[in-house]
C-alpha cells in the first residue's frame, strides 16, 4: 500500500472536529417565514397539504410572528386571502385590505420585524392568474404593471419594509421601484422574484393561498422549468431596473440556477423553499421513509451551499428549534 500523506478522513473523526471545518452554516438569520392571513380573529386554520402550517387572522398571526421573532427570525412573508375577488385583484391596493392591516398591526407589535409583502395578484382575481386578463385569458402584461405600482404603494405605506413582485411581469421592478419613488417611499426595498419557474411544487400553496388558476396554468408568464440562460437574462432585466435583492424559485430543483446567480451578481440572494419542497418531505416523513428533522436540515443546507444568503421556507421554526437543540 502506497504510504497516504493526505487522509481527510483526520478531519471527520469527532463531531466537534466536523463542527469546526465545516463550509456551509445555517443560522436564524438565514430564514424568512412565510404566512397566510385572512380576515377575522381568533384564527388558526391548518392547511391539509402542509402540516404544521396554517392560514391565521391578524390577532393570531401577530402572535406568530413574535414567537418567531424572539426566535431569532428577522423577517416574514406574507400572502393575504381576501374576502372579496375580482377580475382585477382590486383588494390587493385596499389600504384597509388583509395584508395592510396586518402589517400595521405587526410593526405596531413588533417594529423591529422586518415585514415583506409578497406583490402579486393570484390571490385577489376570481380568475387565480397574476394580473389582468384579455379577452382570450392572456394576461395584459403593461395593465398589470400599473396595478402593481399602485397597490405597492399602498402596502409601502402601511409600513412594509420589502416589497416582493412574484408574478413575472416583465419590467415589474421598473414599475414598482418608480412608483414607491415618486411617492417618497424611496428606502422601501424591492425583493424581486427574478428567476420564477412555472413549477409544479407550487401545488399545497395554492391550496393554502386559495389561488389555483380557473383555467388554464401560469406558464404563459412564468419561465419554464428546462431553461438556464432565460433565468440570467431576467435577472439581469431586474438588476437594470434597480432590484435590491434578487430570487429565485423554487429552491430544491433549481440549485445550478441558485449558483449560477450568485456566481454572475452581487446582490444579496434569497432563494424560496416551496410548499411542494416542504409537503414532500413531510409526507415522507409521515410514512417513516426519512428522518424529517435530518433531511429538512440537509435541504437548508444545499439551498445556502448553492449561494442563497437567505432562504424563504416554511421550515423556519423547525428549524431554529432544531439547530438551537444541536
Amino acid at each position: 500500500m502506497n504510504e497516504l500523506i493526505f487522509r481527510p478522513r483526520r478531519l471527520r473523526r469527532t463531531p466537534l472536529l466536523r463542527q469546526l471545518v465545516q463550509e456551509t452554516k445555517l443560522d436564524a438569520a438565514d430564514f424568512i417565514y412565510p404566512l397566510f392571513v385572512r380576515h377575522g380573529s381568533g384564527l388558526q386554520i391548518p392547511i391539509r397539504s402542509m402540516p404544521g402550517q396554517f392560514q391565521w387572522s391578524p390577532d393570531t398571526l401577530v402572535e406568530e410572528t413574535s414567537r418567531a421573532f424572539d426566535e431569532g427570525i428577522p423577517a416574514v412573508i406574507l400572502f393575504g386571502i381576501p374576502e372579496i375577488k375580482d377580475a382585477c385583484g382590486s383588494e390587493n391596493g385596499n389600504p384597509n385590505g388583509i395584508v395592510p392591516s396586518t402589517i400595521r398591526a405587526l410593526k405596531k407589535a413588533r417594529p423591529e420585524l422586518l415585514v415583506i409583502s409578497d406583490m402579486c395578484f393570484c390571490e385577489y382575481t376570481d380568475h387565480g392568474h397574476c394580473g389582468v386578463l384579455d379577452e382570450s385569458g392572456y394576461l395584459l402584461n403593461d395593465a398589470t404593471l400599473e396595478l402593481l405600482g399602485k397597490a405597492s404603494v399602498v402596502h409601502a405605506e402601511a409600513g412594509a419594509d420589502m416589497i416582493a413582485p412574484s408574478g413575472m411581469m416583465d419590467g415589474m421592478i421598473g414599475a414598482i421601484r418608480e412608483a414607491l419613488d415618486a411617492s417618497g417611499l424611496v428606502n422601501t426595498i424591492t425583493m424581486s422574484y427574478a428567476a420564477k419557474y412555472a413549477s409544479g411544487f407550487y401545488g399545497p400553496f395554492r391550496d393554502a393561498a386559495e389561488s389555483p388558476p380557473q383555467f388554464g396554468d401560469r406558464g404563459q408568464y412564468q419561465m419554464d422549468p428546462a431553461n438556464r440562460r432565460e433565468a440570467l437574462r431576467e435577472v439581469a432585466l431586474d438588476v437594470e431596473q434597480g432590484a435590491d435583492i434578487l430570487m429565485v424559485k423554487p429552491a430544491g430543483a433549481y440549485l445550478d440556477i441558485i449558483r449560477e446567480v450568485r456566481d454572475t451578481y452581487d446582490l444579496p440572494l434569497a432563494a424560496y423553499q416551496v410548499s411542494g419542497e416542504y409537503a414532500m418531505l413531510h409526507a415522507a416523513a409521515q410514512n417513516g421513509w426519512i428522518d424529517l428533522r435530518r433531511c429538512a436540515l440537509e435541504s437548508l443546507v444545499s439551498i445556502k451551499r448553492a449561494g442563497a444568503d437567505m432562504i424563504l421556507t416554511y421550515f423556519a421554526r423547525d428549524a431554529v428549534q432544531w439547530l438551537a437543540a444541536g
